[in-house]
């Protein structure tokens, strides 16, 4: 078994390296096939492994592979843990991954640099299984940084296209910012514990809860602040309110990006190292409260610009940063297994979504605008029916006190419910009702989208509006713009200046090599709840997270979520997902006009979510312009006028003038310096006479 996860970890390491270093010499095809098969191999094993750890009755354990750094007390070593959390983010990982990898095929087909991109999807695949196997937080923080570095490589992957490059550098400097907090944390615990080996460090953690860390006249509680520090890198990874906005730009990256790093695997890392923590932060109750207020914010913020976004990969990010909200503030309120739970199956309808979002922009030759698709269910068939599976699962449609439901349906209720349990803290109540107004706009923009997608009026065979002038350019028109530069361009790909294709061919279905993974996640989106629920939440919980996850003598919410006596709880998340539907079937079959009238009035409301809360011009405004500022304040006046006027063009300048004036007076004449003596003897004279004469 430790060679097999050993192989399951470094095959996609393998694979990047052979296409990156190899890949011209090789060529497409055979850099495409050994990156993919060997994805394919590390989800095999990753399957196995999940089926022992759940049936096989396997243990946790821990492969340590080689040290990393010894230096005194600060041991650390590259190590594979597996255990229940490593064993399920294995296969989200690996299963997601290798699905993109063969989705690509298709949807890369043209793209002159296909080595180089499967070689990021594999590095990326790479860091993200060193990530969720560390078995301390030096072997976290590589794989932390190492998904940092392949999502900015992956986004910017067009990077002749300045929105790309722009938008590449922004995910990264956003993160920056997280990870400094990550890595303040994980300094912080060593400061406290002399170790940041999980194993070693856990059974020391009640040992300092009484503990608190003094700064000038406050004190806080150290644990408290080691887990928010490390929350805040949870926060930029995750794409959480406040560092929230580099996600949606992230959709500059082909399509297989944002299914692959901003669905499913990437973003999730934050939830993940939360539920990886649980024994620290159930003993921090302040941090845990900050996190159920931020997810709970996040799921509702996000919902809300949701539904007035227009670029389809736009609606689906937005949609992502929703349903992480929902994942943290289950974490929140301290149900770990719930947050687990739904990454899980989020996983496979969220990364539906986004490759059927690239079938549909494939089939539309790469248009990502909605307003210029409609009735689109004729000519792209197989992409519309899975595309309404995804979303019955992220609306989370079934029937409570059933077992009838799509994927979404299990782990979003199951959030919901647990928020009601934690309902005797302000914070649960809070989550709770955020949490079923968020499924509302949820179910509400998810049927926008196909409705606007797959219904209604061919908008394409009408030309394009006014309105797109207004639009930020789109990701995936990048796709011509370097198959032009490549000399590989084709007449449908043609763009004009604002990236908006003019389709000279009727819609068309995508390949089937991009369509079989898409038929695979559909049974995941389907089957994942129903088959999972039992060992993820359900009756087997217990037996499936062992020791993974940890909770403290007070915290009961998933057991008390279970037999909640108000039917109308768990009735409640069902009637807002109708009623979301409903309003959606309204506006955008029945009355498209009402819509296209508010989008056109352009209302102060509608602008204030159009615009994404105006968070972007207001970091631009503070953070761009307000560092812009203090850099010219410490140039312009702090050095040139202060440190440079008195210094090189102050003293220094006085005193070079002063020499080329007493330069002048050194004449060479004799006559001169004897009246020049003269005139010192008659003043000493002069002064002594003076003297005297007081």
């Amino acid at each position: 078994m430790q060679t097999l996860v050993t192989l399951l970890v470094l095959a996609p390491a393998l694979g990047a390296l052979i296409a990156g270093l190899f890949g011209r010499r090789i060529g497409n095809t055979l850099s495409q096939g050994v990156t993919t098969g060997l994805l394919f191999l590390s989800c095999a094993l990753s399957w196995y492994v999940f089926a022992q750890h759940t049936w096989g009755g396997l243990e946790p354990f821990t492969v340590k592979l080689l040290d990393f750094i010894n230096i005194g007390t600060f041991q650390s070593a590259w190590s594979i843990r597996i255990d229940a959390l490593s064993a399920t983010m294995l296969i989200v990982v690996t299963s997601v991954s290798s699905l993109v990898h063969l989705y690509s095929w298709g949807y890369m087909a043209e793209d002159p640099s296909k080595p180089r991109f499967f070689a990021y999807l594999s590095l990326f695949t790479f860091a993200m299984l060193m990530l969720v196997t560390a078995a301390d937080f030096m072997q976290l923080f590589f794989g932390w940084e190492g998904v940092g570095l392949a999502s900015y490589l992956l986004i910017g992957f067009w990077f002749h296209k300045d929105s790309a490059s722009s938008a590449a550098i922004k995910a990264f400097v956003v993160n920056r910012v997280g990870d400094f907090g990550f890595a303040l944390g994980i300094m912080t615990i060593y400061w406290q514990f002399g170790t940041i080996n999980f194993a070693e460090l856990f059974p020391l953690l009640a040992s300092k809860e009484a503990t608190s860390w003094a700064f000038l006249s406050w004190h806080f509680s150290a644990l408290d602040l080691a887990a928010f520090l490390l929350f805040i890198g949870a926060m930029g990874k995750s794409a959480q309110f406040f560092l929230h906005t580099w996600l949606p730009d992230a959709m500059e990256g082909p399509t297989p990006v944002s299914a692959l790093i901003h669905a499913a695997t990437m973003v999730t890392a934050g939830v993940y190292m939360v539920c990886l923590l649980s024994p620290l932060f159930e003993l921090a109750p302040v941090a845990k409260m900050i996190v159920t207020y931020v997810g709970a914010i996040t799921a509702i913020f996000a919902a809300s610009i949701g539904f007035t976004q227009n670029d389809i990969k736009r609606v689906i990010a937005f949609s992502t940063c929703s349903q992480l909200g929902y994942m943290f503030f289950a974490a929140g309120v301290g149900a770990y297994e719930a947050a687990m739970f739904h990454l899980f199956t989020h996983a496979f309808f969220k990364a539906l979504l986004f490759l059927g979002a690239g079938s549909v922009i494939h089939g539309m030759h790469h248009e990502q605008d909605m307003r210029n698709m409609g009735g689109l269910y004729k000519y792209l068939p197989a992409t519309y029916a899975v595309m309404m599976i995804g979303t019955i699962a992220i609306t989370g449609l079934g029937i409570p006190y059933t077992q009838i439901g799509f994927a979404g349906f299990f782990s979003k209720d199951t959030i919901i419910e647990t928020a009601w349990a934690a309902a005797g803290t302000p914070q649960g109540m809070f989550a709770f009702w955020i949490g079923v107004v968020a499924a509302l706009l949820t179910a509400f923009y998810s049927w926008r989208l196909i409705f606007m997608t797959f219904h209604g009026k061919k908008q394409w065979e009408h030309g394009h509006d006014d309105h797109h002038s207004h639009d930020e350019a789109h990701g995936d028109h990048a796709h011509a713009a370097v198959a032009h530069h490549d000399d590989h361009a084709h007449d449908d790909h043609a763009h004009d200046d604002h990236g908006h294709g003019h389709h000279a061919h009727t819609p068309h279905e995508s390949p089937l090599v991009m369509l079989i993974p898409l038929f695979v996640l559909s049974v995941g989106a389907v089957a994942a709840g129903f088959v999972f629920a039992p060992y993820f939440v359900g009756d087997h919980a217990h037996d499936f997270w062992g020791h993974a996850i940890f909770h403290g003598p007070h915290n009961h919410v998933l057991h008390d979520a279970h037999h909640i006596e108000e039917k109308w709880v768990k009735f409640a998340p069902l009637v807002v997902t109708l009623l979301g539907t409903l309003g959606a079937v309204y506006y955008y079959l029945m009355r498209p006009d009402v819509p296209k009238a508010m989008a056109a009035k352009q209302g102060g409301f509608y602008r204030f979510l159009y615009n994404k809360w105006y968070f972007d011009e207001l970091y631009q405004v503070v953070f761009v312009k307000g560092s812009k500022a203090l850099g010219d304040f410490f140039w312009k006046i702090l050095d040139v006028k202060i440190i440079d006027g008195l210094g090189p063009n102050g003293v220094a300048a006085t005193a070079l003038k002063s020499a080329k004036n007493l330069v002048k007076s050194q004449t060479g004449f004799l006559y001169h310096y004897a009246f020049v003596m003269f005139l010192g003897i008659a003043g000493l004279l002069t002064w002594v006479v003076f003297f005297l004469a007081r």
